[in-house]
């Protein structure tokens, strides 16, 4: 719901004491809270703002003195239902049941997807169709399985039981309206995520003597581990679950851990640093860790290297259920290395890689790796393996591919319409560079993942401002315009070193020749050099006080005839219309369209009905106020 920027975004006003308190009881009904949580949830100074939605819905979001979305409601009316936002869940985590969902998940939904029932590890009980539940994400942390914070919102697709009926592995669970880092999110503090809550295993019924230690034990615990201590959490495909209090679960040694590390190095060499140039080089030590050897850690570790633990365990893998476990164990701190200095020097010593030590002194404070050594026989001898980046990118295709095909579904009707930019000039350099192709047109998305590909192929993002890209010659070229008169090698004045990627691509993006793509049922393709403009719906007063809409530029949209609009609206209208050349442009610079009155609505309207997108029609009065 939020996954685009918010339109018609209002100034945000306090909520007078009698609303705030009215808003307060609205939540401590819905939600089952005390008066005190109310106080928490709905703070003094709260403030108020609406919004429509990309989907063209109107809503209202509550937000702290501090401008966190804490609340939003979705819909025409003011009492609609009372949506907590993921800071709100960070406050007070119970307030919602839950579905747990592996990690790599997690971007997936951020990006739009909604959370289909094979990404269901956990679910809190007798959840109901259209029941609101938080998302969060489930690992494994130093061997124990851990729940984050909230990290989404949504409905429940169907109602819990159905998560564990046998043979059923499609299908949506969950339909997001809300996640953390959504535009949503974004008019908040951007805080940091709290800490999640490890889920303590289910002591057996007969141990009811222990109760009140259970509880002391948890007193200082985070609110949700009151939702983890439940008795119904469970994996919807597993059908026991007592074992798992009286068998331990197999995990991983120190030393497999480690194996399992020198495996991702081997894979990461064999394949993405295989064929990598020399400009890759260096990468500081915890980039490479993090972009190279994390994403390459195996997605099914334990078809790499059984975990000797699993032997005689009730848990061991067989055919019908092999046994599988989070490679998010698989890192530094659970290796036999214990640091990333220790773990990198392992491997230098095996002629995998070469590092360089920073000098005394130096700005520099960490190792970096100055090269790899993919013709080294272990590295030629390595079995390719899936890994954690393959399953992150095919579920991101694959959820991309679902919204594509729900838009397709939905069906809107409404002509398809591309901005395009073509490198031109001094971006021609730039894109050759990025491995583009200067006669392509490219979409803005497009634009933006060629330069980000080429920011991690090339490590310029900035070590001390991550927010920030450290300009290469290639970047300068583009976006840096020569002065006159400055001879042929002489740098220009004041140039820039560093630059926030948002306004990086817009440099980029002005130095390009601009292009546009119109696609119409029953109508040709229409693709044309220069800027698409909007159409105009322009109401201004004419011969004495009349008022009149005149209507411009239309002619580019393909589905719309200057002669058959005049009559539509004639009818719609109940008014006069014309039609003719517009006043003082050159002839052929198109048709103008008039009516009598103030007609902007329903001008909007038809041209909507016609397949126009609202971002493509721009109305204004300058009639002036009666």
């Amino acid at each position: 719901m939020f996954k685009k920027p918010l339109s018609s975004l209002k100034t945000s006003a306090p909520l007078k004491s009698s609303d705030r308190r009215k808003l307060k009881q609205r939540v401590i009904t819905a939600y089952g809270i005390s008066s005190e949580d109310g106080d928490l949830l709905v703070p003094d100074g709260i403030l108020s703002v609406k919004f429509i939605t990309h989907l063209n819905e109107p809503g209202t979001a509550y937000l702290a003195p501090e401008g966190d979305p804490l609340w939003f409601t979705v819909g025409k009316g003011a009492d609609g239902e009372l949506i907590p936002t993921t800071y709100t869940l960070w406050k007070k985590g119970d307030i919602l049941p839950f579905l747990s969902t592996p990690s790599a998940v997690i971007p997936v939904l951020i990006g739009g997807a909604d959370l289909m029932i094979p990404g269901v590890i956990h679910h809190t009980p007798s959840l109901n169709e259209g029941q609101l539940v938080a998302i969060r994400q489930y690992t494994r942390q130093d061997g124990k399985p851990t729940l984050s914070p909230p990290l989404a919102v949504g409905r429940m697709a169907l109602p819990s039981d159905r998560l564990r009926e046998g043979g059923q592995e499609k299908g949506k669970a969950v339909i997001i309206v809300h996640t953390w880092k959504d535009n949503l999110w974004d008019m908040g503090s951007k805080s940091d995520m709290p800490e999640g809550t490890v889920l303590q295993p289910r002591a057996s019924e007969d141990a009811e003597g222990s109760g009140d230690e259970a509880e002391d034990s948890d007193a200082g615990a985070p609110p949700v581990s009151v939702v983890a201590e439940d008795d119904a959490i469970v994996p919807p495909s597993e059908e026991e679950t007592s074992t798992s209090a009286t068998s331990p679960t197999p995990s991983y040694t120190a030393q497999e851990i480690t194996e399992l590390l020198n495996k991702s190095i081997l894979q990461v060499l064999s394949t993405t640093l295989a064929s990598a140039p020399l400009s890759t080089f260096p990468i500081p030590a915890t980039l490479f860790y993090t972009n190279y050897v994390l994403p390459s850690r195996p997605a099914f570790p334990t078809l790499i290297i059984p975990p000797s633990s699993a032997s005689g365990s009730t848990e061991a893998s067989t055919p019908d259920q092999p046994l599988h476990i989070d490679p998010q164990e698989i890192n530094i701190k659970t290796s036999t290395h214990k640091s990333l200095t220790a773990f990198l020097k392992s491997v230098e010593k095996a002629s995998l890689i070469s590092l360089k030590t920073p000098q005394k002194h130096s700005q520099q404070t960490e190792l970096v790796v100055t090269s790899v050594n993919a013709k080294n026989p272990s590295v030629i001898r390595h079995s390719p393996y899936v890994t954690v980046k393959d399953l992150e990118l095919k579920a991101a295709k694959r959820a991309a591919r679902e919204e594509k095909e729900k838009e397709s579904q939905q069906g809107t009707g409404e002509i398809e319409i591309k901005e395009l930019w073509k490198p031109h000039q001094t971006s021609l350099e730039l894109f050759e560079g990025m491995g583009g192709n200067k006669s392509t047109l490219y979409t803005l998305t497009e634009i933006k993942s060629l330069i980000n590909e080429y920011i991690a192929s090339h490590n310029l993002v900035n070590a001390r401002e991550q927010a920030y890209i450290n300009l290469d010659n290639l970047f300068l070229s583009c976006i840096v315009s020569k002065s006159k008169g400055k001879s042929k090698g002489e740098e220009p004045a004041n140039v820039p070193e560093f630059m926030k990627r948002d306004e990086l691509t817009k440099k980029v993006v002005e130095k390009m020749q601009s292009w546009y793509e119109v696609r119409a049922d029953g109508k040709d393709l229409v693709c044309k050099k220069g800027s698409l403009k909007p159409i105009q719906v322009v109401i201004k007063v004419r011969q004495g006080r009349k008022a009149s809409t005149l209507i411009t530029g239309f002619e580019p949209f393909l589905v719309l005839d200057a002669d058959e609009m005049a009559e539509d609206l004639r009818k719609a209208c109940a008014g006069a219309t014309s039609v003719s050349p517009i006043f003082g442009k050159p002839a052929n610079s198109g048709m103008e369209v008039l009516i009598q009155g103030k007609q902007g609505k329903a001008v909007t309207e038809y041209l909507t009905a016609k397949g126009i997108p609202k971002k493509w029609i721009e109305v204004m009065d300058i009639s002036g106020k009666k």
